[in-house]
């Protein structure tokens, strides 16, 4: 037991005490809400006790860091031995525009680079495609081809510096490009380092990118995931998001839980199609987490989220290698909670949410800009988002210890609640047939459908506050400068794309395409494809409608 009978005993007694005085104060002071709930609508007891985990063992079910079942991280010295990876989101316009950004944040204290993409790429269009219209590098960064790419990455030390690539559809081909790249510059695969999101079913469920159908976008990912561990050790070829599924309406313990069982998917599927035992590719898998506002739901979020994965990988798929147990994951403060009315409340907001990322142990984090529900960052907004990283590692005490609220009555129980919540969902879903047949069923885009409605009606009845919202609105103004892209960044984009397509080897680009349908066809793994057809130039697109040929199209039928 957590607590020995004794002090069990002496805990109902005090506990006995302090409830005969809460019902003497309610009687002329009364609690100001109803209702104590977290964001996710969980109930929150008035008190906690040690009667709260007297099922709790400490050394089966908390233990130390960087040992089973890694509640308290994977690391035995924390944030001692290296803080988290400052790794701010970043994209816009060209490719040499958001270079230009890259490096502003390197010499500001950044430790790593994460790429965002603009509509056209995340849907594998080409800049001059008509579905492109209008949203060339508008909302992140226009890339066609290995040219743009390498402008992207001019003067970045690919062997020092980890990049993270928030790409899901087209995520072979811009991984391809990535590799390339290295290559021509001479740093060998085995010494980069990054991540490509490269995760489908979080699409299907939630953020609605939609390529190919999930059977062959599920398997376009587990070549990614071979190729990496033969060829690219040091990368992470999928970051299994929750965090889009936060985005789209879902609880806390919905994103927990739909988030994992898209890994065990992942790792399901890998181990079917690939002649591979888990400890081959398990400790390159990696996680990207929504960090909301209910600063220790979130914290008890990311603890439970370690030690599910944890037991997954020892109790399901028998991984031996401790590294397989690791579960390791970005956070990226939460883009849903951010307003338009009041715009600087967001500092504020971003805060509490990378406190929360940091107390649950985090490896990496983005922190939001308070202009992002505007516009793109600007240099002055995105600066104050990396700053409020910096003070939280280097003023605030909050790397001294590892995992601070562990052993506090209401953390662990919390805890204990979103694990078990989240357990229910994962053993429904393996119950369904797997999490493919489950969005096929529509089940977990109807939990998240009802979790944001229920959430919705939640702030219209002032049951739960935005400041500046629904609560303390005024009708000053507090405008922010809006960063906006010119329309000559597409023009542009779209006159080299064309002037590329003229002096390329058109049987080279013709041939590697012809190449990599074949693997298609017949099973074989695309990425060495991918990597001939960008080193001959071929577009983005011109990869993506080989898929498209082979694999179809999907359609979401909600849509339909």
């Amino acid at each position: 037991m957590y607590f020995s009978d004794e002090t069990q005993k002496a805990s109902r007694k005090l506990t006995e005490q302090w409830q005969a005085n809460v019902q003497n104060t309610l009687k002329t002071n009364t609690d100001w809400k109803n209702r104590f709930s977290t964001v996710s609508d969980l109930d929150i007891k008035r008190l906690y006790t040690p009667e709260d985990l007297q099922n709790t063992d400490f050394a089966r079910d908390i233990g130390a860091p960087g040992e089973f079942p890694y509640l308290r991280g994977n690391q035995v010295t924390g944030y001692r031995g290296q803080p988290w990876t400052f790794r701010m989101f970043s994209g816009m316009g060209s490719a040499e525009d958001t270079n230009a950004r890259w490096h502003l944040l390197l010499r500001e204290g950044q430790t790593g680079l994460s790429t965002a993409f603009d509509f056209p790429t995340l849907m594998g269009y080409d800049s001059d495609s008509p579905k492109a219209l209008g949203e060339v590098g508008k909302c992140g960064v226009a890339i066609d081809t290995l040219e743009d790419f390498l402008a992207l990455i001019d003067d970045i030390p690919l062997d020092r510096v980890t990049t993270s690539m928030t790409i899901n559809p087209p995520a072979t081909v811009l991984w391809a490009m990535y590799c390339a790249a290295a290559e021509i510059k001479g740093v060998p695969l085995n010494q980069i380092g990054g991540t490509i999101q490269n995760d489908m079913l979080k699409e299907f469920i939630a953020q609605k990118t939609f390529m190919c159908p999930p059977e062959p976008s599920v398997r376009l990912i587990s070549d990614t995931v071979e190729f990496g561990a033969k060829y690219v050790p040091r990368w992470n070829p999928i970051s299994i998001s929750g965090y889009h599924i936060r985005e789209a309406g879902a609880t806390a313990v919905q994103e927990l839980a739909f988030t994992l069982r898209d890994g065990i998917e992942y790792v399901e599927d890998i181990l079917r199609r690939k002649k591979m035992s888990v400890d081959d590719f398990a400790p390159r898998l990696s996680f990207f987490f929504n960090a909301h506002i209910d600063l220790f739901e979130e914290i008890c979020k990311l603890r439970a989220a370690r030690r599910i994965w944890a037991k997954v990988m020892r109790d399901r798929f028998g991984a031996k290698n401790p590294r397989s147990l690791w579960m390791r994951f970005h956070v990226q403060t939460a883009g849903c909670s951010l307003t338009a009315q009041q715009p600087y409340n967001n500092v504020v907001r971003t805060t509490i949410e990378a406190l929360a990322a940091v107390l649950g142990g985090t490896q990496s984090l983005h922190t939001n800009s308070l202009d992002e529900v505007l516009c793109l960052p600007s240099e002055h907004a995105v600066e104050i988002a990396l700053r409020t990283q910096q003070i939280l590692a280097e003023e605030t005490g909050v790397v001294n210890t590892i995992d601070p609220l562990a052993g506090s009555y209401f953390v662990e129980s919390l805890t204990n609640e979103m694990e078990a919540k989240a357990w229910e969902y994962i053993e429904k879903i393996d119950a369904m047939g797997g999490m493919v047949a489950a969005i096929e069923r529509g089940y977990p885009q109807m939990e998240i459908a009802d979790a944001a409605y229920t959430f919705q009606r939640q702030i219209e009845a002032k049951e739960k506050i935005m400041v500046g919202v629904n609560k303390y609105a005024t009708e000053a103004q507090h405008p922010v400068p809006l960063v906006e892209i010119d329309e000559k960044v597409g023009e542009e984009q779209i006159r080299r794309l064309k002037d590329l397509r003229r002096r390329r080897d058109s049987r080279a680009v013709s041939q590697s395409l012809a190449d990599l349908r074949a693997a298609c066809k017949n099973g074989a793994n695309v990425m060495p494809h991918c990597i001939t057809a960008v080193k001959n130039l071929a577009t983005e697109q011109e990869i993506c409608d080989v898929y498209r040929e082979v694999y179809g199209e999907y359609r979401d039928p909600g849509l339909y």
